[in-house]
C-alpha cells in the first residue's frame, strides 16, 4: 500500500499529460516501485495474536525474520550517531536500541514499529550529559520513562485526535526531508567511488522488488554493495568509522546520584521534555503505520509501553529513545513486516551483530545504508501534496498549516516542535474560519401596539458561538430599536463557552439600560445549562 494514499491531506488530482505532471509521476513511481503491494488481510495487533500470525505461514515468517535482520543492521550506524549527538559513549545508544526494541515488542501498542535511540531524544537530553555527567543522564532517562507511564494513565494518547491531517502531511514531508538531509554528511569529503556506490544502491532498491519480493531490497543492497567494496578493495567509509562497537552484554546500571530535591530540579525539566517528545513522535509514527497497514493500534498501550522501554533502557545503561520513523518505514514498507516478531528480532539481531559479528558488521559501507535511507526519504514525502495543481485547489489555510509544520520542523530539527506549532496554526485558522460563520438576523416585527408602534422584535442568531465568533456579536444589534420587548432566538446556535455567555450578558444589559425587556429563547441541552449556570456571574457591571 502506498503511504501517500493513506496519510496525505490532499486528494490525488487528475493531472494533464504535461511535462510537469509526468515528472511528478516519475518521482512517485520511483518512490514506490520497490514497494510490494500486499493483498493479505490486516495483521492482528494483540501480543499473542501478532506472534502467532508471524508463524502462520513460511512466507510471513520469512518476511518477519529478514525484516528484523535488515533493521538490525540499519540500526547500528544510527545508534552510534545519536550517541555521539548526545555526547555519550556509542555503547549507550546501541544498548538502548537493543533493550527498547526487545521491550517494545511486548509492551508496545503498534506491532512492527521500531523503537530505539533517536536523534530527537538525544538533542533534548544532551545538555545533561554535557553538564552533569552520565549518571545524571541515565537518571533523566529513568524519570522520563516514569513520566511517560503517568502521561499514559492520564490519557495523553487521546490528544492525538486533535492533530489535523494537514499537520500529518507536513509531518511526513518534513520527516522525508530530515531523513534525506541526515545522509548528506556521509556524502561530503568522501572518495568519488562513494557516489557511484550510492547510485548503485538506489538502483538496487528500485529494481530488486521488480524481480522478486522474497528478500527485502534493503538487505540485498547491503549485501551487494558490501561485496563490491570487499572484492574491489575500495577504501570507503564504513560502519566502524562511526564508532567502536561494544564487546560485552549490557549490565545493570544504577545511576550514582543523590536522591534529593536538587537532583529532581536538575533532571525533571529534561525528563519531561524527553517524555513529551518521545510520546509525540511515537504516537505520530504509530498513526502512520496504522494508515499503511489498515489496522488500528492501541495508542494508550503504546504510550506506557514507551515508558517501560525507556525505564528498561536506563536500567541497563542505555540512553533511551522512542519510535524511529525511518527504521520503521524500512521494516513495514520496504520489508513488508507486520508483526511484533520483526521488532523483537531487530533487537536480537542487533545484539548478535554487536557481540558476535562486530568486525564483519563494522565493514559494511556507509554508502549502502545511505542509499537505503535516501529511498526511504523519497518514499516518505507526499509528492502530491506539493504538486502545483494540488496546491491550487487546496484551501490556503490547509497549505499554510502544512508549510508551518514543515518549516518549523526543519528549523528546529525537531518533529515534535513542528507538530505542536502546526497544530497551533491549525487551531488559529480554524477559529478564524468558524468565527465568520456566526451571524445575526433581524426578524420582522411580530407585535405592534394599538398606535402601530413595534412592541416585539426578534433577533435570530445563527452559528457556533465561542470566544472567537462571539467577540463582535455585541455590535450586531440595533440598541435604538423602538421595540419594547427584545427576543434573542438562539434556536440555530450553540453556546460553547463562558466568553459567549459574557457577550450575551453584555447585549442584554445594553438593551435593558434603554428600558427594553430581553428574553433569550431557543436553547436546550448543554448550551442552555451553560447559559443558566454562568449568566450574570461573569461581568463586573
Amino acid at each position: 500500500m502506498r503511504m501517500t494514499d493513506t496519510v496525505a491531506t490532499f486528494s490525488r488530482p487528475h493531472l494533464p499529460e504535461g511535462a510537469l505532471s509526468r515528472a511528478f509521476r516519475t518521482v512517485d513511481s520511483m518512490a514506490f516501485a520497490h514497494t510490494e503491494i500486499s493483498h493479505e488481510p490486516p495483521a492482528p495487533t494483540g501480543v499473542v495474536e501478532s506472534f502467532r500470525y508471524a508463524f502462520s505461514s513460511p512466507t510471513r515468517l520469512r518476511k518477519e525474520v529478514l525484516a528484523g535482520l535488515t533493521v538490525g543492521l540499519a540500526l547500528i550506524p544510527e545508534a552510534i550517531a545519536f550517541s555521539i549527538l548526545a555526547g555519550v559513549d556509542p555503547a549507550l545508544g546501541l544498548f538502548a536500541s537493543v533493550i527498547m526494541a526487545i521491550t517494545i515488542a511486548f509492551t508496545g501498542g503498534r506491532p512492527a514499529m521500531i523503537s530505539a535511540a533517536t536523534g530527537a531524544v538525544a538533542l533534548v537530553i544532551a545538555p545533561v550529559a554535557r553538564e552533569y555527567g552520565v549518571d545524571y543522564f541515565i537518571a533523566t532517562v529513568l524519570l522520563a520513562g516514569m513520566l511517560q507511564i503517568v502521561l499514559a494513565a492520564l490519557g495523553v494518547a487521546k490528544l492525538q485526535r486533535f492533530i489535523p491531517r494537514s499537520v500529518m502531511t507536513g509531518f511526513v514531508n518534513a520527516l522525508g526531508i530530515l531523513i534525506f538531509t541526515a545522509q548528506l554528511e556521509h556524502l561530503i569529503d568522501v572518495p568519488k567511488v562513494v557516489y557511484a556506490l550510492v547510485a548503485a544502491g538506489i538502483a538496487i532498491m528500485i529494481g530488486w522488488p521488480k524481480l522478486t519480493g522474497a528478500i527485502p531490497a534493503p538487505l540485498i543492497t547491503i549485501i551487494v554493495i558490501s561485496a563490491v567494496v570487499g572484492l574491489a578493495g575500495f577504501r570507503v567509509p564504513t560502519v566502524s568509522d562511526m564508532g567502536q562497537l561494544p564487546d560485552s552484554l549490557p549490565r545493570l546500571f544504577i545511576p550514582d546520584v543523590p536522591l534529593t530535591l536538587e537532583t529532581l530540579q536538575i533532571i525533571a525539566p529534561y525528563s519531561l521534555a524527553m517524555a513529551i517528545v518521545g510520546l509525540l513522535e511515537s504516537l505520530m509514527t504509530a498513526k502512520l503505520v496504522d494508515d499503511i497497514t489498515d489496522t488500528h493500534s492501541d495508542k494508550t498501550r503504546e504510550s506506557w509501553g514507551q515508558g517501560v522501554a525507556n525505564i528498561a533502557s536506563g536500567i541497563f545503561g542505555g540512553m533511551g529513545g522512542c519510535a524511529m520513523i525511518g527504521q520503521t518505514m524500512i521494516n513495514v514498507r520496504e520489508s513488508g513486516a507486520r508483526t511484533r516478531l520483526s521488532t523483537l528480532l531487530a533487537g536480537v539481531f542487533l545484539l548478535a551483530f554487536i557481540l558476535l559479528l562486530g568486525d564483519v558488521v563494522g565493514q559494511i559501507p556507509m554508502a549502502a545504508l545511505v542509499a537505503i535511507m535516501i529511498m526511504v526519504s523519497v518514499g516518505t514525502i507526499d509528492w502530491h501534496s506539493v504538486h502545483p495543481r494540488t496546491l491550487k485547489f487546496m484551501p490556503l489555510s490547509e497549505t499554510v498549516v502544512m508549510l508551518v509544520t514543515v518549516v518549523a520542523t526543519l528549523a528546529t530539527s525537531n518533529l515534535a516542535v513542528g507538530v505542536v506549532l502546526g497544530v497551533i496554526t491549525a487551531m488559529i485558522t480554524f477559529a478564524r474560519r468558524v468565527a465568520h460563520l456566526a451571524s445575526v438576523e433581524q426578524v420582522s416585527a411580530e407585535d405592534t401596539t394599538n398606535d402601530g408602534q413595534v412592541d416585539t422584535r426578534t433577533y435570530r442568531i445563527h452559528g457556533q458561538l465561542f470566544w472567537a465568533s462571539s467577540n463582535d456579536l455585541v455590535y450586531a444589534f440595533d440598541y435604538t430599536d423602538p421595540a419594547e420587548n427584545i427576543v434573542l432566538d438562539l434556536s440555530a446556535a450553540e453556546v460553547w463557552d463562558a466568553s459567549t455567555v459574557a457577550t450575551l450578558d453584555s447585549v442584554t444589559r445594553k438593551f435593558e439600560e434603554r428600558g427594553k425587556t430581553v428574553t433569550i429563547v431557543g436553547l436546550d441541552g448543554p448550551s442552555k445549562d451553560r447559559l443558566d449556570r454562568l449568566s450574570g456571574k461573569l461581568n463586573s457591571q
